[in-house]
């Protein structure tokens, strides 16, 4: 399945495919992911298991940055799928996840219906 945009609940989501490349970098997030945004989605919902490991290692900075690109690009980003490892190996991942969640512009949900549910 390629990357494609759905309508949930009037909500337009690019769907990332989980067998997409990786993405690794910045420059990945912005020429894979905010490319986006010039095809109208308002969502991003990229598999965990696409993000590089550093992402979820939050002393690396990359989710940061790569967040902040989303927050400038006025996108919404929705990580989905099982990150449970990554937040067992982290003190400030959970913390992250549950600020997050309580937001609307980054989600970690575990499945797509998740995210159909959370647009209702």
């Amino acid at each position: 399945m390629a990357d494609v945009i759905v309508e949930y609940h009037g909500v337009p989501v690019l769907v990332c495919d989980a067998a997409g490349a990786p993405i690794t970098t910045v420059q990945d997030a912005l020429d894979q992911l905010i490319g986006a945004a010039f095809q109208g989605a308002e969502v991003v919902a990229v598999p965990a298991g696409r993000l590089d490991d550093r992402f979820y290692d939050l002393s690396s900075g990359f989710a940061g940055d790569v967040l902040q690109k989303f927050s400038t690009y006025r996108l919404r980003l929705v990580i989905v799928g099982d990150i449970g490892r990554h937040l067992a190996a982290s003190a400030a991942l959970p913390d992250l996840v549950r600020e997050a969640n309580r937001g609307g512009d980054v989600w970690f949900v575990p499945d797509l219906d998740t995210l159909t549910d959370r647009l209702a």
